[in-house]
This record gives C-alpha cells, structure tokens and sequence, in this order.
C-alpha cells in the first residue's frame, strides 16, 4: 500500500466524556484528520449531548442505555452496545482502532464474525481486576488484537512481560493552540465561580479516586494549611465507568477529621473543554501524586499551561520528566508530598521548573504522534494487501 495513501480510519472511544484515553482519540482523530486521512470516531453516548467541543473530523456518536449497577453487566451491555451499532452499518474503513478494552472486544466479535479482518488497539495502561469477567475482557481485547499500540515504555514493558506482546510505542502530545499561559481576561470570572479567592491555589485533574491516590493529597494538603491557610486545592474531572463511591466516602470523612472544608477544597466536578485551559491558569501549581497512568496527559496540559508541576517520582512521569522540569516525590510519603507543595511556592523553584519545561512541550504534539500511526497503519495495511 501507498505510505502516502489517505486511509478511512475507524476510532472507537468508550465515553464523551473527558478522561485519558477519550482526550488521546480525540486530538489524535483531528491530527489525522489534518494528515488528510478521513477519520471517524465512534462513541458511546451515555447522554446525548455528544462532545463538548467542535470537531473537523466525523463522529457517530452510539446511543448508550441505562446499564446495570454492577460493573460487569454495565461493561457487558456496553460492549453489545457497539456490537449492535456497528452490525447495523457497513463498515468500509481501511483501519479499526480501539482506544480501550470496551470497543476492542466489541471489534473482535465483529472480527470473529468476518464483519472486519483486522483491528488494532491501544493499551495506556493495564489494570489489575478483581473481577474475573473484566480481567477476561481485558485479555481478549490485547490478545485478540492484530496489533497494539502503547503510549509509554513501562506499559510496553508491561505488555511484552504479562502477554509476551511486542508494541510500538507511540507518543502522546498537548495542544498547545488550546492549552497556554497567556491570560486573557476569562480567569477571573471562573475563579469567582469556584470561589477560588485562596492563595496557593493548588490543581489536580482526574477526580477522587484510587489511582489519583486522593487521600494522601488530602493529607499533605492539610499540612500544607498549617503553613498557608489561604490555601486551596481544586480538584476536577472524575467522569468514569467505576464506582468510586466509597473511596470518594472516605476522602470527606478524612477531610471532616482533618477539618477541611470550602472554600479550602473546591470540588469542581466535570470542566468543560472550553473552560479547562482557563482553570489552570487560576491555578498557582499543579500537584499530581498518581500511582498508576497511562502516561499522564494532564500534566503536559499542566505544563503548556504554564504551572509547575509535583508529579510521582515513578514511570510514566520520569520518562518525559527530570527533577528539573517537575518536583518528583514518592507518591506513598504524605510527609514528601506537603514538602514539594511548600516548596513548589518559592518563586525560584516555581521559575526555574517553568523555565525548564519548554523543551518537554517541544517533544509532544498530536501532529506527531499522527505520524507515528498512519506509518504504523500503512505497514499493517500491506500485511493483508
């Protein structure tokens, strides 16, 4: 096949909603899309509102009922629920990617059932389930693909060691038209709104839940309070499958122990794609203590957006960070953690982090990474010219 051949490109995302994987489809749909490929993103749409941003390229956006209250059904309807969708189409693309485990095993039914020849997938991270119906649906969807992509090295070491499956690692990026540290006026409205009147003003992005490791940054932050009681930290995001409820349960009873409440802890729930880039400049810091990611798409946002950053002192952050572009800590040591929120407040640490994570920004962008995979798909196309 021509290297140089625009392809129809299928990309499956499992949400609307802002998380990792949906944020990579997206931006890496409109950078092959600007390659001059014809891309499609199908998605599930629990809602019926769609993306919360304008896209160049095409979308069918697939109607998702309500599921289940157990995660296994709900990932079982939702896997069918693409089934159905797409069984109901014809399917015409060159090239059917899925971005997580849900519309993988959807494309290997439809594989299974010659409604497809082939199709790929990217793992940004492997999980650990306790559930042996996830953990199955978790294999097939790496093992049944005819290719998988990974975004860091530890998780394409991690999948050579656990599935003996090699990967071509491909890149993440930050959109660097969206994301910037040039203020424009709409910083103040948003800190008014979110009564963000404190100062340090600490971000992170993701929500509660384990893998953010929450608790632990609630704890620093209270002993970061004892230093600077102005302080505040915001979180946002959250949107995911799980149930984090009792965990999240937990996070306000530790707050309420710790005596803790608004405005010092500003929970903003789901930022729009419009607003998100202007809540990181009302921020003073970014503080990102996670224990496992795929690679951390919110802290090139972070950086783009001109905060210094506090990352774990662990893969996949210390593949694209050194101790001068971020202050590293041990993710389990709350005593590290309120140390690095202390200092992060100086203004040397502050500008010499800032400073140096200029040439991280030049190592990422989509165009990039869209590159990478229409090589990858071009030499994958030929196996099966």
């Amino acid at each position: 096949m021509n290297p140089s051949k625009p392809l129809r490109i299928a990309l499956l995302t499992y949400a609307t909603k802002p998380r990792g994987s949906v944020i990579h489809t997206l931006e890496l749909a409109e950078a092959l899309y600007g390659l001059g490929h014809k891309v499609c993103i199908y998605a599930l749409d629990k809602d019926g509102l769609g993306f919360d941003r304008p896209l160049n390229c095409e979308v069918r956006l697939i109607p998702s009922k309500p599921a289940p209250a157990n995660i296994d059904g709900l990932i079982q309807q939702r896997i069918q629920e693409f089934v159905d969708y797409l069984s109901r189409n014809q399917l015409t693309h060159d090239v059917y990617h899925a971005q997580d485990c849900i519309s993988a095993n959807a494309l290997a039914l439809l594989k299974k059932g010659d409604r497809i020849s082939h199709f790929l997938r990217t793992v940004h991270h492997i999980e650990d389930y306790s559930s042996i119906y996830l953990q199955q649906c978790q294999d097939r969807s790496i093992r049944e693909a005819d290719l998988c992509f990974c975004v860091s090295q530890v998780w394409q070491q991690e999948l050579q060691k656990q599935y003996q499956i090699q990967a071509p690692l491909v890149t993440n990026g930050v959109n660097t038209q969206h994301f910037s540290a040039i203020k424009n006026g709409s910083e103040i409205p948003l800190k008014q709104s979110l009564g963000l009147t404190g100062y340090p003003i600490y971000l992170t992005v993701g929500g509660i839940e384990p893998r953010k490791n929450s608790h632990k940054l609630l704890q620093a932050f209270a002993e970061v309070l004892t230093l600077y009681p102005q302080a505040q930290l915001a979180i946002a995001g959250g949107a995911t499958l799980f149930d984090y409820q009792l965990y999240r349960e937990e996070f306000f009873d530790i707050a309420a122990n710790l005596g803790i409440k608004e405005p010092q802890l500003i929970i903003t729930g789901v930022v729009s794609h419009h607003e998100l880039p202007v809540l990181y400049r009302c921020a003073d810091a970014f503080v990102f203590p996670s224990v496992t990611e795929g690679w951390g798409l919110v802290i090139l946002e972070a950086i783009a957006s001109g905060l210094p950053t506090i990352v774990s002192n662990m893969p996949p952050f210390t593949e694209f960070l050194s101790s001068e572009n971020a202050l590293l800590v041990d993710p389990l040591s709350i005593k590290a953690i309120a140390a690095a929120m202390q200092s992060i407040c100086q203004k040397d640490v502050a500008d010499s982090i800032i400073k140096a994570n200029q040439s991280v920004l030049e190592n990422y962008s989509w165009e990039k990474s869209a590159k990478i995979h229409s090589s990858q798909y071009h030499q994958l196309l030929q196996n099966y010219a």
